[in-house]
């Protein structure tokens, strides 16, 4: 049986973080051949291209992780109408320097939630073009825009009952587009 690691790369750094709990949820409704790993986002120094030459140790850290995995999970907020700026930074460095992308041609889903009734559909979309620029692969249907609402979660951080059904069916059809990619 192949074994896939997924890198999860939650883009909020909040503590409470919805998105940070919908990652640990979600990822305990995959296969067991599937295992996830959060990477660290957050000490990521600001990307300065001037740097690539000598890159410090957490991005070194972070391209390490995202080149040993087989597929990304990105589980983001939305700041206003967009990713927030320690996921573009992330994205940036793993991405550089020109020709040594960690991200080129891994399969990646998107999800993210978030109080407003239209979850983080933006930050979502404008994520999808800055991975079709880095040639990523990306899960587009079903769209998972999920509203941070009572029953979300219950009080062991586990999905409740009104989103579980959907978010088992995006699982599914996020493992299947990962196995259509890994060869």
């Amino acid at each position: 049986m192949i074994h896939y690691q997924i890198a999860v790369i939650v883009g909020s750094l909040r503590r409470d973080s919805f998105n940070r709990k919908l990652a640990n949820a979600i990822v305990k409704l995959a296969p067991p051949e599937f295992s996830f790993q959060q990477v660290q986002i957050g000490d990521l120094p600001l990307y300065n291209q001037d740097d690539d030459a000598n890159p410090s140790v957490p991005v070194k850290r972070l391209k390490r992780e995202l080149t040993a995995a087989q597929g990304f999970l990105f589980v983001t907020t939305e700041y206003n109408r967009s990713i927030a700026g320690v996921l573009k930074n992330a994205i940036d460095h793993a991405s550089r320097p020109y020709g040594q992308s960690a991200w080129a041609g891994k399969p990646a889903g998107i999800l993210g939630v978030s109080a407003g009734a239209i979850g983080t559909a933006m930050a979502q979309q404008h994520l999808r073009n800055v991975l079709a620029y880095l040639d990523v692969p990306t899960l587009g249907q079903p769209e998972a825009y999920i509203q941070a609402k009572e029953g979300l979660f219950d009080e062991s951080g586990n999905l409740g009952t009104d989103r579980k059904k959907f978010l088992q069916g995006w699982m599914d059809i996020y493992v299947a587009w990962v196995k259509k990619h890994v060869v």
